[in-house]
């Protein structure tokens, strides 16, 4: 196991209160900061937690309608150039949403079908076997009661997810981490195999729990964009290019930075004994070079506005510029919760506790005085983005920066600048 996957696995399962962050941003952002008073509460809360040294820059997106304020503060580096509106961010999580959409276009098309077992282009998940007890040994097994299907990995609900637990807690951990798969932890496009090995490696692995049963969290993601690669027969990242990035002008969208516009890549930084620490830097960082294994669930790097076209692609079911590129059908599928109330509860720690998941996305399914309004939709990245977006509302709230999240808890500067887009 790395490094950088143990700390983030500690601090993924220790982090279940609510971020405190440095010594004066809680203040920032409960409350004065971002006042109703105040003439550009979005912009000011951001500038304040600049100035706090929360984080060197940020690129906050608010639309409402067809209007749409963007608001980049600070600097793209510590002691980097002004941050900038076309501002390249990777993404992380926000990945998710696009993936399962990229299935859902290959339902539309008839090369995929929700019901269907994966193991027709996924044979390295036939026969799968379940772990008797978490707590057992690896090849203390069951056979699975049923076939995986394509909803169950957009769904979460395959068996397989991130255990919020410190490493090497249970054996089944430790597996993961000897035969080094990502999909369990943080981002790392610098895995040194691809698609094909991955699959092998992960079909080698028990489920953790019966599929249907349990909400686990990011493993179906990256299961996702194998499928999608293999059903199209054509990369991942072509897929998406082609029935996403293009139609939708998103060309700063994909799993790397070109060479020519490397120097519009923010740094990015994990918080550490008070301070902010270099985590992947432009120039040379993992992200400057295509990656042998394209991670649906977290691999992406984007823009707000490039990210804005995709969120308006389904607050408009699925049209763009008189085009239907993504069925209506497709789309409800997505924005829909589909777990069951026990299954929201165990996944309550990541999701939180009125949170619902469609595909790829967290589902505002009830409603609570502070949280997300009823029928939002969006998702986070734990290298520092938010996305989330309302169709009754008609708004959309973006928020970029590269300051590594320290739990599955946000810090409550994101609450805030939700608030300030009257999303919540």
């Amino acid at each position: 196991m790395t490094d950088e996957r143990r700390r983030w696995l500690v601090r993924a399962s220790v982090g279940l209160a609510v971020f405190a962050g440095s010594a004066g941003l809680a203040g920032i952002a409960r409350g004065a900061t971002l006042r109703p008073d105040s003439m550009d509460p979005a912009r000011r809360g951001l500038e304040l937690a600049v100035r706090s040294g929360f984080a060197p820059g940020f690129v906050g997106l608010i639309a409402r309608g067809a209007d749409v304020d963007v608001m980049p503060v600070g600097r793209m580096a510590i002691d980097g150039p002004p941050m900038r509106r076309d501002t390249i961010f990777r993404i992380a999580s926000m990945t998710k949403p696009i993936t399962a959409a990229a299935v859902m276009m290959l339902i539309d098309d008839g090369k995929l079908r929700l019901d269907e077992p994966v193991d027709r282009l996924l044979p390295e998940l036939a026969n799968r076997r379940v772990l008797r007890r978490l707590e057992g040994p690896i090849d203390d097994t069951v056979p699975a009661r049923r076939l995986l299907t394509v909803e169950d990995l957009l769904t979460f609900r395959l068996g397989w997810g991130l255990l919020l637990a410190p490493p090497d807690t249970y054996p089944i951990q430790r597996a993961i981490s000897e035969l080094g798969i990502v999909g369990f932890g943080p981002p790392d496009p610098a895995m040194p195999f691809d698609a094909n090995e991955w699959m092998r490696r992960l079909g080698t692995l028990p489920l953790l729990a019966q599929p249907g049963d349990a909400w686990l969290y990011t493993t179906g993601s990256n299961i996702q964009g194998v499928l999608i690669a293999r059903a199209s027969k054509q990369p991942l990242s072509a897929f998406l290019a082609d029935r996403v990035f293009a139609p939708l002008g998103m060309h700063d969208t994909g799993f790397h930075v070109p060479a020519a516009k490397i120097d519009r890549l923010a740094t990015a930084y994990r918080p550490q004994a008070g301070k902010l620490v270099l985590s992947d830097e432009p120039v040379h960082g993992k992200w400057s070079r295509p990656p042998q294994f394209e991670a649906g669930d977290s691999g992406l790097v984007s823009t707000a506005d490039d990210y804005l076209a995709f969120a308006r692609l389904l607050l408009a079911e699925g049209r763009h510029q008189g085009r239907q590129l993504l069925s209506s059908a497709a789309v409800k599928a997505m924005t829909t919760n589909h777990l069951t109330p026990q299954q929201r509860k165990g996944g309550a720690a990541i999701l939180g506790k009125q949170m619902g998941w469609g595909y790829g996305m967290s589902i505002s399914a009830d409603a609570a005085p502070g949280q997300p309004a009823p029928g939002s939709i969006g998702w986070m990245g734990g290298l520092g983005t938010l996305w989330r977006s309302n169709s009754a509302r008609d708004r959309t709230a973006i928020l970029l920066t590269q300051r590594e999240l320290e739990s599955p808890t946000p810090a409550p500067l994101y609450d805030a600048f939700e608030r300030a887009a009257g999303l919540r």
